[in-house]
């Protein structure tokens, strides 16, 4: 993997860490994952560290990916980094999850970045706040604020086509970004745009996390749906890690399987 952010294949050995990207990777956009992929995460967290980032937040990550594992799963292999790397938990001895860091943006910044947002939401026509939606249009996440175009609860199938070609989500960047020098602003998922302080997001996580645990990024993997110039993985490839693209959680569980054997 020394290479610039060479693409994963069987005959590397198994990584010593393996970051996922959550939805449209390991689930359907904020859907716990499937039994499937649950067992297939606990067979390999007996043999590597599995890390989960995402634009959500802690609870999400929980409720998605930790709340579905197996009882026997090693969770202390487990890490997740919410709020697109802003933050890193891990496992305690007490099976609790500790925080291992997060860049916290102040009250105050968080209103100034909400209120840019919608300024440059509103240049764009693509949200309209007026309209009732499907809950919060705009999340304060604490060291995130997250723009949902068609709110936080929009169901799966109406977010998959509102911004097929991704269109809309470089406009409402391209129209946000200005405003907020400073600040990282990010296309997120199917319908989002996440804001966090400039140069922290999935790349810094992947950095402060082998900084912590000692394990260089030439031997850490990145799996995720979005590694294309402009998706919301690509940042990732800033490390040089290691990637490996996939089209949705069954091509994951694939790959996980393909791991697993050339691991036995």
């Amino acid at each position: 993997y020394r290479a610039s952010s060479p693409r994963y294949h069987r005959d590397m050995p198994l990584p010593r860490a393996i970051f996922f990207d959550l939805d449209g990777t390991l689930a359907r956009s904020k859907q716990p994952i499937e039994a499937s992929m649950a067992t297939l995460l606990a067979r390999l967290l007996l043999r590597t560290k599995v890390a989960v980032t995402s634009g959500g937040k802690l609870e999400q990550l929980t409720s998605q990916v930790a709340d579905r594992l197996p009882p026997e799963a090693n969770l202390a292999n487990l890490y997740f980094l919410p709020t697109s790397g802003a933050a890193l938990w891990s496992r305690d001895g007490n099976d609790k999850w500790r925080l291992e860091y997060e860049e916290l943006l102040t009250p105050e910044e968080q209103a100034h970045v909400k209120d840019m947002i919608m300024q440059g939401a509103n240049a764009t026509g693509c949200v309209d706040f007026d309209s009732p939606g499907y809950g919060e249009y705009i999340e304060l996440r604490g060291a995130q604020v997250t723009l949902s175009a068609l709110g936080q609860q929009a169901p799966i199938e109406e977010k998959k086509a509102w911004d097929p070609s991704h269109e809309k989500r470089r406009a409402l960047q391209a129209a946000i970004a200005p405003l907020l020098p400073g600040y990282d602003v990010k296309i997120g998922g199917a319908t989002s745009i996440d804001v966090t302080r400039s140069g922290v997001n999935k790349a810094y996580g992947i950095r402060q996390f082998s900084e912590r645990y000692d394990i260089p990024v030439s031997d850490m993997l990145y799996v995720g749906d979005e590694l294309a110039p402009g998706g919301n993985d690509s940042v990732a490839l800033e490390t040089g890690i290691a990637s490996r693209a996939v089209e949705n959680p069954e091509d994951t569980a694939r790959f996980i399987e393909g791991l697993l054997g050339a691991a036995a």
